[in-house]
Parts: structure tokens; sequence; C-alpha cells
């Protein structure tokens, strides 16, 4: 029998979602697998920067830093928090049941995540427009005097305030982004799953979709504790 033959054969054999460059499903998806846990590391190099930004700046306006955290509302924090992780477990429970087959399972999981993801992003609009209200948008209209008034032992300086914000938007705001690409991917893979396309023989694209949203959960996990919980200590 020739190569081709072979080759032809073995492709066959692994179902139409074995890409014609791969010659097993095994091979294809440690490809895959490699590439998205490359491309995740230099996800986690583009954050670290803005996370090293936000600590030297800490160490630099502590009044100001400690002043903006205040005014964040923990407590819409703490539920998409909580999201979050109810989103995790829902994906893990989702590549499970495409493990075992179980396309109805898979889809109503999928969805869950879809409805927790969502949920995140609106609750991150709630505070936006808080912060927006209270003028603590960096830009023109930027104003810090409600923490003046509230926090009148420390001395805080509105440029540097403005700091703090500039770096709460942009930690925050990319994060939603990646957020709003999660979605757009469930979105995807929840149709395909609704078509049958995923099984026990062929769940690659949920196991790193899955492995993409954790990711994304984890960095809010850092996130979450760096603006809004270290400066929550009484003020002298």
């Amino acid at each position: 029998m020739s190569n081709s033959a072979v080759q032809t054969e073995s492709h066959e054999s692994h179902g139409p979602e074995l890409l014609h460059h791969f010659v097993s499903a095994e091979q294809q998806r440690n490809t895959v697998s490699l590439a998205m846990w490359l491309f995740l590391a230099t996800e986690v190099m583009f954050f670290g920067g803005m996370f090293c930004a936000y600590l030297i700046y800490r160490t630099w306006y502590y009044a100001e830093f400690a002043a903006g955290s205040r005014s964040l509302n923990i407590w819409l924090g703490t539920v998409n928090t909580v999201v979050l992780i109810g989103s995790s477990l829902t994906v893990a429970l989702g590549v499970r049941a495409a493990q075992m087959g179980k396309r109805k399972l898979l889809v109503v999981l999928l969805l869950l995540t879809l409805v927790l993801g969502l949920t995140f992003l609106g609750v991150k609009a709630i505070e936006w427009h808080d912060k927006y209200v209270e003028h603590h948008i960096p830009g023109a209209s930027f104003s810090v005097a409600d923490l003046v008034r509230e926090y009148p032992q420390l001395h805080i300086d509105q440029r540097h305030a403005q700091i703090f914000f500039s770096l709460y938007f942009a930690m925050t705001g990319m994060h939603a982004l990646h957020m709003v690409i999660g979605v757009g991917l469930f979105l995807y893979l929840t149709y395909h799953a609704w078509k049958g396309t995923y099984g026990p023989k062929y769940y690659t694209p949920i196991e790193l979709g899955g492995l993409y949203w954790h990711f994304v959960d984890i960095i809010w996990i850092y996130l979450f504790p760096l603006l809004y919980l270290i400066d929550r200590k009484p003020l002298k």
C-alpha cells in the first residue's frame, strides 16, 4: 500500500474534523494545544506589564491609589468574582459533557457560561457608569473633589489620582474585551455543539475554548484584590 493511501485511510478513520496537514487526531490536538499555550503566554506578559505598572505607581502615589481603590464598589466586584468562578465551573463541566458524548447537557452548560459571561459584562457596565457619574473617567471632566472631602487625612493630587483611574479602566477594559471575545467564541462553540459536532472522539475546540475562558477568569482573580481589596485597611 502506498504512503498516500495510508494517509488517506488514516485521515478517513479519524473523521472529517481532522485537517489535511495532520497525520492523526492526536497530532492535531497536541499542535493546537501548544499554539493555545503560546498565545496565553503572550497574554500573561501583556497583563503582567500592566500589573507591574500598577504596583509601581501605587508605591509612588499611595494616597491617591488608596482613595481611588476605596471608591470602587466592592460588592459589585465580589458579585462579578462569584459569577466568573461559576462560569469556570460550567466550562469544566461542559468539557466533561463533551467527553461523555452528552450533547444536550453540553449545549446547556455552554449557554450557562454565556449567560454568566454576559452577566459579568453587565455588572461591569454598571460600575463604569458609576465612575462616569462620579467624574472619575480620566479626561477634561475628571475630578476627585468627592475623594478629597471623604478622605481629608490624605493629600490627594488630582493628576496622580488620574493615573489610578487610567490604569483601572485600562486593565478592566482589556479584561472586558477578552470577555467579549470569549462570548463570541462560546457562541460559535454552542452552535456547533447543538449541531452535534463535538463528542468523545472530538472535543478539542471545547477544551481549548475552556482553557481561554479559565485564563480570562484567572486574570480577574488577580485584578479583584489588586484593584478592590489591598487598600481597604483603615486609613491614618
